[in-house]
């Protein structure tokens, strides 16, 4: 959480003789050709000033900024908006508009607006690489400066502070409360430079519901870099009282109306992406904290909106396609939440898991494809080729392997935009938001919610465990189904561990359990990767001669390589073994 200090007291800038600095200039500079691309000649729109330096002639008088109160040092959430995005297609905005869910709840017909917006960092992106963003928005005669975080545990929760500001140029003064105190001596030296603009005609209206009160707003316009533009066509749905689940609830209403895409992704996370001409950035998922004395319910919790948000951070660069870890994350994201549903079951019987465990089971598997083509072509034929120089055919089999790749991608986005994918993460968002377990859970289970979850945690591990040790008892002697048996089990403890051993990250055994856990699966990870090359190779080398050949030398590289790759695993394996476990009463 941000950190927030009194407010400062604000500079102006300029040279001690009162002339504008040359440094202000430059600024009004940028300012002015960023306001050139969004039209401020437009009628009905004041054009901006900044400071004494004039970017129009007649600049609207504009009220002195002013903060919105706020106490310093506060220890609680930070002021924020919840909001869940709905991408839809632009053609289909107005039937949106007119869904019955808006009809028959909507206060009024709401309210019109042009938004103009400038965003800005420093040239090294420090607000963008520490999770923060600032922008200036013009609405009307109005200027309002927003500095906003990224989702940090919450699927639709994220810090946000304005302040009235007198024109299209930002206020860092204004800022400096907000943002971490390692980062302002940075941005005192770096000057801020406009990256991206967003010119955005939106539609809002007020939506009451017995469970909330939503304002939904239809955003259509574009977001511009340099001579690079992509498009906006959004719905945004942000809750202003009542239950969040209210969002999820008016999101699968219109799922149901339309194809929508359920989304976290920030206008400026696009725009930026936009500026630096690059996909979608790809995260790995945040470490849990818990603590010790947390009940299980509150976990539960806790983990599920992990998984969640995970997911949600995976879906905009698997849908792009050109960073081949989106699938993979998402795969990631997909195990993490199935695990964490199975891992639920222990608590009492659930009726809604396997409906959500199947949903994912369903998206995942259209994914695996993608995923095991993209090692093949990225990692394996590449690394390969290379330690076999005067073996032919692998430039022809990677040809052959780049349809099954494309075959492969387009299952995978045909299934992303599947309805059926909206209405499954929908679905989820709102049971994780209203904890619909507590529903599902029999009457006479519903105690054990309220129990410490460090309880639960000791015996779900330790039962793992030994379901791990029981399969690979004997591990040298093991045959191949026998190893991957192992490695599905040792798979699920690595996600419980995940989940489980921050209750115990207090005790030194922790850390080094958790090492040699995830050395364990990863090396049964490359060994099960050579049974997956080898179902990819069958048929493939078949197309022509050179291909066969191709085929063939990675079957027998890789049969040699398995031999090594045996003895390290059988390594890693005694090292996992001898790890004192966390949990225990030793631990």
């Amino acid at each position: 959480m941000l950190k927030s200090d009194a407010t400062p007291a604000r500079k102006t800038p300029g040279a001690p003789d009162g002339n504008p600095d040359p440094k202000d200039r430059k600024k009004t500079q940028v300012v002015a050709g960023f306001l050139r691309q969004i039209d401020p000649a437009e009628p009905g729109v004041e054009s901006a000033t900044f400071e004494g330096a004039v970017i129009d002639p007649t600049p609207p008088q504009i009220t002195p900024p002013a903060l919105e109160p706020l106490q310093p040092n506060v220890a609680a959430r930070p002021a924020g908006e919840i909001e869940l995005k709905l991408l839809v297609d632009a053609d289909r905005m107005a039937h949106f508009a007119a869904a019955p869910v808006i009809a028959a709840n909507a206060r009024n017909k709401g309210t019109r607006k042009h938004l103009k917006s400038i965003y800005y960092d420093t040239p090294e992106r420090t607000l963008r690489r520490a999770g923060l963003s600032l922008r200036v928005r013009q609405s009307g005669a109005r200027f309002v400066q927003t500095v906003k975080t990224d989702a940090a545990d919450d699927p639709l929760r994220r810090g946000e502070w304005e302040a009235n500001v007198p024109s299209l140029a930002p206020d860092l003064a204004l800022a400096m409360p907000f943002i971490p105190e390692k980062l302002r001596a940075q941005l005192e030296t770096q000057p801020l430079e406009a990256v991206f603009t967003a010119d955005v005609h939106r539609h809002a209206r007020m939506i009451d519901l017995p469970s909330g009160t939503v304002e939904i707003a239809f955003d259509q316009g574009v977001l511009t870099s340099g001579d690079r533009s992509v498009p906006v066509s959004e719905i945004e749905l942000e809750l202003k009282s009542g239950s969040a689940s209210t969002i999820y609830e008016i999101a699968l209403r219109l799922a149901e109306h339309g194809a929508v895409k359920p989304s976290i992704r920030s206008k400026s996370a696009r725009g930026f992406d936009l500026a630096a001409d690059k996909p979608p950035s790809v995260q790995r998922p945040r470490k849990l904290h818990l603590d010790p004395a947390v009940a299980l319910d509150e976990a539960f919790a806790t983990i599920l909106r992990s998984c969640f948000l995970h997911l949600l951070q995976s879906l905009p660069a698997a849908e792009d396609g050109r960073n081949p870890e989106g699938v993979h994350q998402l795969r990631v994201s997909l195990r993490r939440l199935r695990s964490a549903l199975d891992l639920m079951r222990s608590a009492g019987a659930l009726s809604n898991l396997d409906a959500l465990r199947s949903e994912a089971r369903w998206l995942a598997q259209d994914l695996s494809a993608a995923r095991d083509w993209d090692v093949f072509q990225l990692e394996t034929l590449p690394a390969i080729a290379s330690a076999c120089p005067s073996v032919a055919g692998f430039d022809a089999l990677g040809r052959v392997a780049a349809r099954r790749q494309s075959e492969a991608y387009r299952k995978a986005h045909h299934a992303l935009d599947d309805r059926r994918c909206a209405v499954f993460l929908i679905n989820l968002g709102g049971w994780i938001e209203t904890r619909g377990w507590r529903n599902d859970v029999a009457p006479e289970d519903l105690g054990r919610l309220a129990e410490p979850a460090v309880n639960f945690a000791e015996r779900v591990l330790s039962e793992q465990h030994a379901k791990v040790l029981k399969r690979g008892r004997r591990f040298k002697s093991l045959d191949v189904d026998e190893v991957h048996r192992v490695r599905l089990a040792t798979k699920r403890l690595r996600y419980l561990g995940e989940f489980l051993l921050p209750l115990f990250a207090d005790r030194k055994s922790s850390r080094k359990f958790a090492r040699r856990l995830a050395g364990l699966q990863e090396e049964l990870g490359a060994f099960n990767d050579m049974a997956v090359t080898a179902s990819l190779l069958d048929g493939l080398g078949s197309e022509d001669r050179d291909s066969a050949i191709a085929a063939a030398a990675i079957t027998g590289w890789q049969a040699r390589a398995s031999i090594g790759a045996h003895r390290s695993l059988l390594g890693s394996w005694r090292d996992f073994t001898a790890a004192r476990v966390p949990w225990s009463a030793q631990g």
